[in-house]
C-alpha cells in the first residue's frame, strides 16, 4: 500500500510534539505527517514582530521550547500563506492546526479547518440547548462568542488555557452550572487529558478539536 502524506500547519512553530502524536495515532501508520509552522521562519529574537496590536484578533500557540505565544492575526496570515504554499507541494491535504478562521488563505490542495468541522458537528448534535465553550484567552472571549453566535446556538463561555496552569475541570463545571449541555474545548492545544478533566468537572460530553479533526481526515485519506 502506498503511503499518503498529510500536512499539519500550525500557527506557531513546528514540530508540534504536543499535538501530532494524537493525530498520527488516529491516522495510523499508513499516513505520513509533514509539519510546518507560521512562525518557523522567524528568529526567536524577532518574535516580538508578531505581537497583536491593540484590539486585534489574537491567537495563542506553542513554540518549540514549549512556551506559549500570542499572535496577531494580521501578522500571521502572510506567514501561514507562505508556509502553506511550500507544504502543499509535499502532501495531498493539509490540516490547519488552529480553530480560528482564515478566509483569505488561498489553497490548492484540500485544507481542513477544524472550526468548520466543530461548527457543523455541534449543529448536528445540538439542535436545541446551550453550548459551553472553553477558550484559551480572555481577550478571545468576545471574538469567539460572536463567531459561535452566528450559528444561532445559545452559548456560555469560560476561559482556561491549554498552555498554562489553568483549571479546565472548574471551567467545565461553571459551564454546566450555566446550563450547558455540550462542551467544546475551542483550541487545538487542548489534549485528551484536558478533555477528561472537563468531562469529570461537568459530567457532559466534550468535543476535542484535534481528535475530531483527525478522525474526519482519516475518513478522507
Amino acid at each position: 500500500m502506498t503511503k499518503k502524506s498529510v500536512g499539519v500547519l500550525t500557527i506557531g512553530q513546528s514540530p508540534r510534539v504536543d499535538v501530532t502524536p494524537s493525530i498520527q495515532h488516529i491516522l495510523g501508520n499508513t499516513v505520513d505527517i509533514v509539519e510546518a509552522g507560521g512562525l518557523d521562519r522567524i528568529r526567536d529574537d524577532d518574535l516580538y514582530s508578531i505581537t497583536p496590536d491593540k484590539g486585534e484578533v489574537t491567537y495563542i500557540s506553542r513554540l518549540r521550547n514549549g512556551e506559549s505565544i500570542r499572535i496577531g492575526k494580521s501578522k500571521l496570515i502572510p506567514l501561514l500563506q507562505a508556509e502553506l504554499n511550500k507544504l502543499e507541494k509535499q502532501v495531498s491535504a493539509v490540516i490547519m492546526l488552529c480553530t480560528g478562521d482564515f478566509p483569505t488563505i488561498i489553497n490548492k490542495k484540500p485544507l481542513i479547518y477544524p472550526d468548520k468541522l466543530l461548527s457543523h458537528t455541534v449543529q448536528a448534535i445540538l439542535s436545541k440547548g446551550k453550548l459551553g465553550l472553553v477558550v484559551p484567552l480572555e481577550e478571545q472571549r468576545n471574538t469567539l462568542t460572536q463567531k459561535w453566535k452566528s450559528t444561532g446556538i445559545e452559548l456560555c463561555v469560560e476561559v482556561a488555557s491549554p498552555y498554562e496552569d489553568s483549571d479546565k475541570k472548574r471551567a467545565a463545571q461553571k459551564l454546566k452550572n450555566q446550563g450547558a449541555e455540550l462542551i467544546v474545548l475551542d483550541c487545538m492545544g487542548y489534549d485528551e487529558t484536558h478533555k477528561k478533566e472537563a468531562m469529570e468537572g461537568s459530567g457532559l460530553p466534550v468535543l476535542l478539536p484535534r481528535t475530531l479533526t483527525a478522525r474526519i481526515v482519516a475518513e478522507y485519506v
